[in-house]
């Protein structure tokens, strides 16, 4: 189970919403909404933010987490991923310091 779907199904219950209303207030089905929970699926973006603003959760903690998540898919299985996310860090540091 995703560490994303953990957080945002215990914002859910703390929240007081079922999973089928909270599905219909952000307008998916109640089953994908479940499977995303459980990590069967993976969030978009969107939907992550939407959550957050349902539930009234730190929507950068939440984009954060989903980041997380997708950047560990792509490399989990991969021999060399942690040496291209040190790679990639200093990259996206680089850059963020040329945008300045």
């Amino acid at each position: 189970m995703s560490t994303l779907g953990l957080k945002l199904r215990g914002l859910r219950v703390k929240s007081g919403y079922s999973l089928r209303k909270a599905a219909v207030a952000i307008d998916i089905d109640v089953a994908i909404l479940s499977k995303m929970e459980r990590g069967e699926r993976k969030f978009s973006k969107e939907l992550v933010l939407k959550l957050a603003d349902l539930y009234k959760a730190n929507s950068d903690e939440l984009v954060i987490d989903f980041l997380s998540e997708k950047v560990l898919y792509e490399l989990e299985d991969e021999d060399f991923g942690l040496e291209a996310l040190k790679v990639a860090e200093k990259q996206l540091k680089y850059k963020k310091q040329k945008d300045v």
